[in-house]
């Protein structure tokens, strides 16, 4: 995190980061953290409760402030539980940071309607119910940042993914009307589509695979989760605020169309 810009607007500021319990979302906590914020883990289940309980001991052996939150953000019910703990926690939410994702991989007309559902709901519904329910709050104080994570492959498409990048798709559009409908004010929202990037969901992709992905890459490597997440803190921090609906990036030159 050393070669990470510091924020000092962001001293003292709330995050709720979903999907915080691995991958780029547990990287997001260790680097809002660095910055001073106090920080709402959420982690899906029970099987990834000692990975988020991990991540919360390590920012508070630190000097700071973390809870973890268990939510399926799938789930209004969980969802609304889930703010009501943050808000009450931290007593304002400056940032939210919808990130909590899935992947399968199987060819269109091998797709499960089971797998579909759940790649969507765990995607685009769960990015909705997340921000619906920040939204009130942030309204009240006309102050606020929502980030969510997309991905290129939103853009470039891949085979064995079409649920996976139409959900990352629909963020994207989500993201852009709700910037239209929110920009007066001082609450921005914006995405970030990392490019291929070293994390658990790349885990059960073949080894000739990823070397085929480095290889278009023109950086010639692929994408640490420290190497994501400078986008997310700029787009939190003040210096930001005239981005709207935007999209940054960091793929390392893998450039689409």
């Amino acid at each position: 995190m050393e070669s990470l810009p510091i924020y000092p607007e962001l001293l003292g500021q709330s995050v709720l980061i979903t999907g915080a319990s691995s991958g780029i979302g547990a990287g997001l906590a260790s680097a809002f953290a660095a910055q001073g914020c106090h920080i709402a883990v959420n982690y899906p289940d029970s099987a990834t409760q000692s990975a988020a309980d991990n991540i919360v001991n390590a920012i508070t052996e630190n000097g700071g402030k973390a809870i973890a939150i268990q939510a399926d953000v799938s789930r209004s019910d969980e969802v609304a539980t889930m703010m009501d703990v943050t808000l009450s926690e931290f007593g304002k939410l400056d940032i939210l940071v919808n990130n909590a994702g899935i992947a399968r991989s199987a060819p269109v007309q091998d797709i499960s309607e089971d797998d579909w559902d759940m790649v969507m709901a765990v995607h685009i519904k769960g990015t909705f119910l997340c921000t619906r329910a920040a939204l009130p709050h942030m309204l009240e104080r006309d102050r606020g940042r929502i980030i969510s994570t997309a991905s290129q492959l939103a853009y470039k498409g891949a085979p064995g993914f079409a649920h996976y990048t139409a959900a990352k798709g629909a963020i994207l559009s989500f993201t852009r009307t709700l910037a239209l409908e929110i920009g007066a004010g001082n609450i921005t929202a914006n995405c970030v589509a990392p490019g291929a990037t070293l994390t658990p969901i790349l885990g059960d992709v073949p080894a000739d695979i990823l070397e085929a992905i480095r290889s278009g890459i023109p950086r010639g490597k692929l994408a640490e989760v420290e190497d994501i997440l400078g986008a997310y803190l700029f787009l939190a921090s003040d210096g930001a605020a005239h981005f709207r609906g935007q999209c940054l990036s960091p793929n390392g030159g893998d450039v689409f169309l």
